[in-house]
C-alpha cells in the first residue's frame, strides 16, 4: 500500500495512443449498459486493447503516474480499514442500503447481508442467491427490494435468462422479508414495463411506494412497448407485502411521436442517449421534491402526491452529458448534482482525451419556490487524477455526507476509485479525499472498481464490482462533524433529512 501525504493531481498525457477524436468518436456512438433481450447476469467479456496503450499504461506506473497492479493510494487523511471479498455470489458486485448495524449488498446473482456493528471487522450474516441483474437493492422496515432488469424465465430466484421477445419472460421487483437477517424470505413479486434496472423507495407508514427506473423498449419486446417515457409507481402494504402492485404509470415526457417527449438523442444531438425512460430517481420525501435521472433529460418534480408525481422542471445538456445516471440533492434542496454515465461503466474516460467535462458530474442551482422552481448550470466537477486506458473509469454512485452548513458527498468512479469533494461553492467544487487501487490490468479492458461508495453513521462503505466490501474511514476538520450524525436507515437514493 502506499500512502499519499496530500492531494495530488494526476495530469499525464495517457491516451495518447488513441487519439483524442477517434476515442471520443467510439464513446458518442457507445450507449449505456442497457437491458437487452437476454444480456445474462456477467459482465462484458474484457477485451485486449492495443500494443500501444498496454504500453502506455505499463509506463505510467513505471513513472509512479498511476498505481500499480492492485495496488492501493489514498490520500492521507483516508484510512482503508478492510476488504471483504466476494464469497457465495461470484457476479457483479452493484449497489448497497444500510439499516441499523446492518448493511445490505447487492450482487448480479442475489444479495449478501454484512453485520457491520464493527466497521473493522465486518461479518457475513447470510448470502442469497437470486440472480437477475442489476439487483439494484433498499430496505424499509422488514423489507428488502431488488430490482430485475434482465429478462428471466419466471419469477423465482431458481430462474434463467430467456429472450424478451418472450411473452412468458419476466423482469421486475421482488421483495422479500428480512425480519430474520439470517433467513431472509422471498414473499412477492411485481413485473413492470421493461423491467427495472433501478428503483427508489418513497416510504409511508402504512405502505412503501416505489419508484421503477426502467428504459430501452422495443417493438419486439411484448413488456416493454414502445413509447415507454415514464416509470412504474408500485405499492406495497407493509402488513401485506403479497398484495404488492403496479398502482400508476405517470408519463414524464409527454409528446407525439413513438418516444414521447423526450430528448431525441441522435442524430438531432450526436453523442446523446434518445430518452425512452429513467435511468435513477432520487427523493427527498422531507421536501416532496424528486430529481430524476432519465438518459438525455434531467428532471425535478414534485412527489406531494406520491402516487402521482408532477414534473417541475426538464433540462438537457447537448453538449457535455450523454447519458444522464443518477442525482444527488444536497440538504437544503437547493442544488442538485447529475452523473453522466458517458460509455455505460465500461468504458475508459478519466483521460486526456476524453476531458473534464464529459462523463463528469453537472451540479446544477435550484431556484424559485414551488412549481416554479428552475434547474441553473453552475459547473462540471470530474476526478482531477487521469486513469490508464484499461480502467473503466466515470462518474457513478455516492451520497452525501452530513455536515451542516457544507456541501459534501463522497462518489465511486468505477476503477477511478473513491472520490469526496465539497461542492459548498457550486460554481467551483473540489476534492478534498480520495482512495483508489491500480488497474486490474494493463493489458486487456477488465470492468471494476467502486459501483457505489456511500457514507453511513460515520464510516465510507463501497461495493467493489471485482474486489468486494471495502470500509474506509475519512478524519479530516471539514467532514468530523458528520461522525455525530446517525441514521437508522439509509437508501441514499431515498435521501434522509439528516438534521431534523
Amino acid at each position: 500500500m502506499t500512502l499519499l501525504n496530500n492531494l495530488r493531481t494526476r495530469r499525464r498525457r495517457l491516451g495518447v495512443a488513441a487519439t483524442a477524436a477517434g476515442l471520443l468518436a467510439a464513446l458518442l456512438t457507445a450507449g449505456p449498459a442497457v437491458a437487452t433481450p437476454d444480456p445474462g447476469d456477467t459482465p462484458a467479456t474484457p477485451e485486449k486493447v492495443s500494443k500501444g496503450v498496454a504500453a502506455e499504461a505499463r509506463a505510467a506506473i513505471a513513472d509512479g503516474e498511476i498505481p500499480g497492479q492492485d495496488e492501493i493510494v489514498h490520500s492521507d487523511n483516508i484510512k482503508h480499514l478492510t476488504n471483504i471479498p466476494k464469497d457465495a455470489l461470484p457476479g457483479t458486485n452493484s449497489d448497497l442500503a444500510f439499516q441499523g448495524k446492518y448493511a445490505f449488498a447487492g450482487n448480479y446473482d442475489g444479495f449478501r447481508i454484512f453485520d457491520i456493528s464493527n466497521p473493522k471487522a465486518p461479518k457475513t450474516v447470510s448470502q442469497v442467491l437470486c440472480p437477475g441483474s442489476q439487483n439494484d437493492i433498499t430496505v424499509s422496515g422488514d423489507l428488502l427490494f431488488l430490482s430485475t432488469d434482465s429478462s428471466r424465465s419466471d419469477n423465482s430466484c431458481s430462474s434463467t435468462t430467456q429472450p424478451a421477445t418472450e411473452k412468458s419472460s419476466w423482469e421486475g421487483m421482488k421483495v422479500f422479508d428480512i425480519s430474520d437477517k439470517k433467513n431472509p424470505k422471498y414473499v412477492a413479486a411485481v413485473e413492470t414495463a421493461c423491467g427495472s434496472h433501478t428503483h427508489t423507495l418513497v416510504p409511508e407508514r402504512k405502505n412503501v411506494y416505489i419508484y421503477v427506473s426502467s428504459y430501452s423498449p422495443s417493438a419486439t419486446f411484448p413488456d416493454c412497448q414502445p413509447p415507454h417515457d415514464g416509470i412504474s409507481v408500485i405499492k406495497v402494504p407493509r402488513k401485506a407485502p403479497e398484495k404488492a402492485a403496479v398502482v400508476n404509470f405517470p408519463v414524464l415526457f409527454p409528446g407525439e411521436g413513438p418516444d414521447g417527449g423526450g430528448n431525441p438523442g441522435g442524430p438531432t444531438n450526436p453523442g446523446v442517449s434518445k430518452t425512452t425512460g429513467c435511468h435513477d430517481i432520487t427523493v427527498l420525501p422531507s421536501k416532496d421534491l424528486a430529481a430524476g435521472a432519465c438518459m438525455g433529460d434531467g428532471i425535478l418534480f414534485s412527489i406531494k402526491d406520491p402516487e402521482n408525481p408532477k414534473v417541475i422542471d426538464q433540462v438537457q445538456d447537448n453538449v457535455n452529458f450523454a447519458f444522464w445516471h443518477s442525482a444527488t440533492f444536497n440538504q437544503k434542496a437547493n442544488k442538485v448534482v447529475f452523473t453522466d454515465e458517458l460509455g455505460g461503466g465500461g468504458a475508459a474516460t478519466c483521460n486526456e482525451a476524453v476531458g473534464p467535462d464529459r462523463g463528469a458530474d453537472g451540479i446544477y442551482d435550484i431556484v424559485g419556490k414551488g412549481d416554479k422552481r428552475k434547474l441553473v448550470f453552475k459547473s462540471y466537477y470530474k476526478i482531477p487524477r487521469h486513469q490508464a486506458d484499461t480502467e473503466n473509469c466515470v462518474a457513478h454512485n455516492g451520497s452525501l455526507i452530513p455536515v451542516k452548513g457544507k456541501d459534501i458527498m463522497v462518489q465511486a468512479w468505477y476503477q477511478g476509485g473513491i472520490s469526496v469533494w465539497d461542492f459548498t461553492n457550486s460554481s467551483k467544487p473540489k476534492e478534498i479525499a480520495y482512495f483508489e487501487r491500480g488497474p486490474l490490468s494493463t493489458t486487456t479492458m477488465v470492468t471494476g472498481g467502486s459501483w457505489s461508495a456511500y457514507y453511513y453513521n460515520g464510516y465510507i462503505y463501497s461495493n467493489d464490482i471485482a474486489k468486494g466490501f471495502d470500509v474506509l474511514r475519512i478524519d479530516d476538520r471539514r467532514t468530523d462533524p458528520a461522525k455525530k450524525n446517525r441514521q437508522s436507515e439509509l437508501n441514499v437514493q431515498t435521501q434522509p433529512d439528516y438534521f431534523d
